[in-house]
């Protein structure tokens, strides 16, 4: 019997040393490698650039350095907001480098040529700061996740938001290429639906070097709210505009579809005073997000976006996945990162779908008065808080993943 016990528990021991080889040779390469592919020095790289790179290395810090007992090693790269040079990145990332995971890559181009790589080399991509809706819809793939937004979700949230509070009458300002075009569709569809109408829109090119016969159309046209279905640099110029033409003190309410909180920052509250938006994130809206943007801040001396704080988000929930499955292989991790809802700092009521898209709640914001604001960074009142099946929406049928 003892030694027959002794046996049985040598057994047991080589076994489980024998299990536990297993799970840490399941980490490729020895490490688990994350590649920020960014934009560093142009128009998207004070709302991602160094401080996505930030974010995720205090994800990697604040885990530990290390995930089942192996090194968590994080690299970044400028794409230059050019999909060919973001590919190219990619390719050599997933091919040479051995990255096990890409995130953030700014303007939607760039992050549907980085998913295509994803998808061709089966490796895990999560974009932060890219809103189109095709990210989940007709280019889905299993190893793409959409984290912090998409067009529909904000520029519904915004207008249903403002169609119910009386706002029935709406002008767009659209700029002219895909990501404008869907803000204004998705934006016209809710409006519609609420009893609201669309009374006319104008599509400048982007970066368009004059803009002021543009804002004068909508002025006319005596909506009630003017739409900025944008981005930058066309948004903050018409912001600029809405200002020096008191648009708002003249009746009309402006409302952004996509503005950042860095955006309000360079504008500065007495341009951008009255303006609605609705945003995935806002650094003083309690005391856990108060308490992270408190140390992103120490780092990068201003409070962060929602881009940055999901790229924080998406790093750690990833992390966890690696740990809780043993294994960086990404259908597994992707597998498990679907199991737990996420509720951190930056997501309530969070839930990563089988699409690839991370539902989560949004909130309705108007920006301050000089007055109202009480400190640096005190930009925001919160309106409303948006549901996230209301913003975001039921799974594209162009999806076919899980069916």
């Amino acid at each position: 019997m003892r030694s027959g016990s002794i046996a049985a528990g040598l057994t047991g021991l080589l076994l489980g040393v024998s299990l536990a080889s297993v799970a840490q040779a399941q980490v490729s390469d020895d490490k688990v490698k994350i590649g920020v592919l960014t934009d560093m020095s142009g128009p998207a790289s004070t709302p991602t650039g160094q401080g996505s790179v930030t974010a995720a290395q205090m994800a990697v810090d604040d885990f530990g350095g290390k995930v089942n007992g192996k090194p968590i090693e994080l690299i970044f790269a400028d794409h230059q907001l050019k999909p060919d040079v973001g590919a190219g990145i990619a390719r050599r990332w997933y091919d040479v480098d051995q990255v096990d995971l890409i995130v953030d890559v700014p303007v939607s181009s760039v992050g549907l040529a980085v998913q295509n790589v994803a998808k061709e080399k089966q490796k895990l991509f999560i974009t932060h700061s890219t809103g189109s809706t095709d990210f989940h819809g007709k280019f889905c793939t299993p190893y793409a996740i959409q984290w912090v937004f998409d067009t529909r979700a904000l520029a519904v949230g915004t207008a249903k938001e403002i169609t119910k509070r009386g706002g029935k009458s709406w002008f767009f300002i659209t700029d002219n290429y895909a990501f404008g075009h869907s803000l204004e569709k998705d934006a016209s569809e809710v409006i519609n639906a609420n009893g609201g109408k669309v009374v006319g829109s104008v599509k400048p090119p982007f970066a368009a070097p004059e803009l002021s016969s543009f804002m004068l159309q909508a002025q006319a046209s005596k909506a009630q709210v003017i739409g900025i279905a944008g981005g930058p640099p066309n948004n903050t110029n018409e912001i600029k505009l809405a200002s020096e033409f008191n648009i708002i003190k003249g009746g009309q309410q402006l409302a952004g579809l996509l503005v950042l909180i860095t955006d309000i920052h360079a504008l500065g509250l007495k341009t951008a005073q009255g303006l609605v938006l609705t945003t995935s994130f806002y650094w003083d809206m309690d005391d856990k997000t108060r308490a992270w943007s408190k140390r992103y801040f120490e780092k990068m001396n201003r409070m962060p976006t929602m881009w940055q704080a999901g790229v924080y988000s998406s790093v750690t929930h990833y992390l966890q996945a690696v740990k809780d499955s043993g294994t960086d292989a990404p259908l597994k991790v992707a597998a498990k990162m679907r199991e737990k809802p996420i509720e951190d700092f930056f997501s309530r009521n969070g839930k990563l779908r089988e699409d690839g898209l991370m539902v989560h709640d949004l909130v309705l914001v108007q920006v301050k008065t000089p007055e109202e604001s009480k400190a640096p960074w005190d930009y925001y009142k919160i309106l409303a808080t948006i549901k996230g099946e209301d913003a975001f929406g039921p799974p594209d049928p162009a999806c076919t993943i899980g069916k």
